[in-house]
Formats: structure tokens, C-alpha cells, sequence
């Protein structure tokens, strides 16, 4: 089973290690630049998976494998690495460190409180997420013009509260949906 925790981890306290293969993108909730993304995959899984885009970096001995034919790859899992977007991994390197320091429970607890309090005061019931939707018409654009970041999914704005949001933003999100 391959699963996808991109819009997860970051905020939800996660235990993956039943899942075959888990993958992340980083951009989203470890406050990574695009261009981040990673694989982890079961020993059992690892051994059986065909690394398509193998090429150097995946080398049994990454620096003689540069030129030349196609590459001896690692033994271990690192035979499924491609070349990385190293300036994506520098800011990388910052962000998740101090990601790790926080402790998981409390980060979910503010993102879902943000969501939740969003939710009630639009009428709505709490649930246990930090991704909310509203379903208004024009609410989109008028979360936009107020200055509230939102996607919008067949129609729908989408919120998405991270540790970086605060109170004072759910108030803008509801003075503007007011209007």
C-alpha cells in the first residue's frame, strides 16, 4: 500500500510504519520549498520496486558513477534516490529541524482548534482537521480580496490553518465572508 501524507504531515501526529511505501511532498505543512519530496519504502517493498529514474546519485559509489554506463546501484534504499533539488534541501535542512523540536500533539491542537472555530462560527460542527472548506458563493474571492489565502476545489474555498496562523485570522476569514 502506498500512501501519500502530504497533506498530513506536519500537523497530524503520524505512525506510518505499517504502510508499505510513504511519500511527502515537503512545500505544504513541513514549510519546505517546492521541490522537496520523499520516498519511504519497506524492505520487502524496496527490493522489489524498478528505480526507472536511477542515475548517479543512486550509485553504489556515487562518485565513480557519474560518467559512464549505466551505474552499480546501492544496495539499501538509496538505490531509489535521484539527484536532489539541492537549494530546495537547503531550506529544507532549516525548516525541519525546528519542525521536529515542537511537540506534534500541540501542533495539531492549534491547527484543528483554527479550523474548528472557523467551522462553528459559520455554522458548521467541529471535526478533526485543519483543512476546511467553505461552500458560499463568491466566498473565494472574497477570502482573496480580504487578504485570506485559500484554494479553491470544483467551486469550493479551501482553508488550510498551520502553526503560523493565529485567531486574528479566522476574524478575517469571517469578516470577509460576512460582507
Amino acid at each position: 500500500m502506498l500512501l501519500d501524507v502530504t497533506q498530513a504531515v506536519g500537523w497530524l501526529p503520524l505512525s506510518l510504519d505499517w504502510a508499505d511505501a510513504v511519500v511527502a511532498a515537503g512545500y505544504k505543512w513541513l514549510l519546505c520549498p517546492r521541490g522537496v519530496a520523499w520516498l519511504a519504502v519497506s524492505d520487502a517493498l524496496r527490493d522489489s520496486v524498478v528505480p526507472h529514474s536511477a542515475n548517479w546519485y543512486a550509485g553504489a559509489d556515487r562518485w565513480n558513477s557519474i560518467y559512464g554506463a549505466a551505474p552499480a546501484l546501492a544496495a539499501d534504499a538509496r538505490r531509489l534516490d535521484t539527484s536532489p533539488a539541492w537549494l530546495c534541501h537547503v531550506g529544507a535542512a532549516a525548516a525541519l529541524p525546528w519542525l521536529v523540536s515542537l511537540d506534534r500533539e500541540a501542533v495539531r491542537a492549534h491547527c484543528v482548534a483554527l479550523a474548528n472555530q472557523l467551522r462553528v462560527e459559520l455554522g458548521g460542527v467541529p471535526a478533526e482537521s485543519a483543512i476546511t472548506v467553505v461552500h458560499r458563493p463568491g466566498a473565494a474571492e472574497r477570502l482573496g480580496d480580504a487578504g485570506v489565502v485559500v484554494s479553491t476545489r470544483n467551486g469550493v474555498a479551501r482553508l488550510a490553518f498551520h502553526l503560523y496562523n493565529t485567531e486574528a485570522d479566522v476574524h478575517r476569514a469571517l469578516a470577509a465572508l460576512a460582507r
